[in-house]
């Protein structure tokens, strides 16, 4: 299963809203607002068709924030899966009561454009009580009740101002929209502000469901995420990391031997690895510590996690220049990666390393020329590398990429 990640209920509320502006655009939530604002393209359906489609699209996008706000809520650090989370009735009743105001603001600006004001002040303020009213109690009575927002803000003091002004700027940019369309073209506006609308009401809900989280136990909640890591014993795994630092004070090679024998039981998440390492380190353990690394990369590549890998690869490098992974898928994947972030000299060494450790082997032709690209900005290595060329135009004579290594090789020849 993979990985849970949490937040700790006391995080500093400052610190969590720093965080907050990235979170509609982590995991699903980047794909979900995405998909949300090109579905705005239903409103260029002709007549009722449009209107309808619009309406869904906002029911979808509603639906999802709610999911945002109970997921929030519950301790999970990010967005969900579309149609992750079970309550489903508090989702439905956020969604009509969102959907209401969305109506009562088109009606405001159709009909009595000196409306419109008031309903959004009203709106904002209000919203925020009713949306984590229905999170933590899933009462809609209750939800509706003036005592009860008035209960809700007193409890939550000035950071309820917080998903107020998001709030205020949501509706600000759907009068902004509504203005702004008319100048812009509609194939450009309808996705462009489909995604603005997506993101600031993710964000709003993400924030209720910080405070909700923040408070839970005076709300009677309990966070679902740190029960469900704790039964897949992932919460094991965070207190081993503390009891070992705390171990390592006193007898730092019993804390080693400890995570030692934990990284043999089974997968073990990187903070496990990490503690390791520093731990090593801080005894000079330099060949314990090459050799972990090659355990590490290997895994890390298993678990498609190419980036964190290359940056365990480049530590060991800095304990052993020579230093390359012992296995030549892996070897390969990184030199891969290195050359599409344009690390040109990690990704030269390691097709070196890769050429020099497995000469024999198929992807050979292919490194060679990710080398020559990654070389050709040194004339001084061309003779070098059009002799490497060569050697694998003579080893390789039916391979596929015979031509493309003979182009490569005349090119750096200086012909035509």
């Amino acid at each position: 299963m993979p990985r849970i990640d949490i937040v700790d209920a006391d995080t500093p509320l400052g610190e969590r809203l720093l965080g907050a502006l990235s979170y509609p655009l982590r995991g699903a939530g980047l794909a979900t607002c995405t998909a949300l604002g090109l579905s705005h393209y239903v409103g260029l359906l002709p007549y009722y068709l449009g209107l309808l489609g619009t309406l869904l699209v906002w029911a979808a996008t509603w639906r999802y924030a709610a999911d945002c706000l109970l997921h929030t809520a519950n301790g999970y650090a990010d967005p969900p899966d579309v149609g992750s989370d079970s309550n489903d009735t508090a989702g439905r009743a956020l969604t009509a009561i969102h959907l209401l105001v969305v109506l009562l603001c088109v009606l405001a600006v159709v009909f009595w454009p000196g409306l419109l004001w008031p309903v959004l002040i009203v709106a904002v303020v209000i919203l925020p009580a009713i949306d984590m009213s229905l999170a933590f109690d899933g009462n809609l009575a209750l939800a509706l009740s003036p005592f009860n927002w008035a209960r809700i803000m007193g409890a939550f003091g000035l950071a309820y101002l917080a998903p107020v002004a998001i709030n205020l700027l949501l509706g600000l940019t759907i009068v902004l929209a509504s203005v702004s369309t008319a100048a812009l073209p509609r194939l450009l506006a309808l996705p462009l502000f489909g995604f603005a609308y997506s993101w600031l009401i993710v964000l709003a809900f993400h924030l209720m469901g910080v405070l909700i989280h923040q408070r839970h136990e005076q709300f009677g909640m309990e966070p679902e995420a740190p029960k469900l890591a704790r039964n897949v014993g992932q919460d094991a795994d965070d207190q081993l990391v503390k009891a070992a630092r705390a171990q390592a004070i006193d007898d730092p090679m019993a804390a080693l031997h400890r995570l030692a024998e934990r990284l043999r039981e089974r997968v073990a998440p990187p903070a496990v690895h990490q503690c390791y390492r520093e731990l090593l380190q801080r005894q000079g353990l330099r060949d314990d510590l090459l050799v972990h690394g090659q355990i590490w990369i290997a895994a890390l590549i298993a678990q498609q996690e190419s980036r964190r890998a290359l940056g365990v690869l480049q530590e060991c490098r800095g304990l052993d220049e020579n230093f390359i992974p012992d296995d030549p898928r892996t070897c390969g994947e990184l030199a891969d990666l290195a050359g599409r972030l344009g690390m040109r000299r990690l990704a030269i060494r390691l097709c070196q390393g890769f050429l020099a450790s497995w000469p024999k082997d198929a992807q050979g032709p292919h490194y060679a020329l990710l080398l020559a690209r990654m070389a050709e900005t040194e004339p001084e290595r061309a003779a070098e590398t059009s002799q490497l060329l060569q050697r694998m135009l003579d080893a390789w004579p039916d391979h596929p990429l015979r031509a493309e290594l003979a182009a490569r090789r005349r090119q750096l020849d200086g012909g035509p």
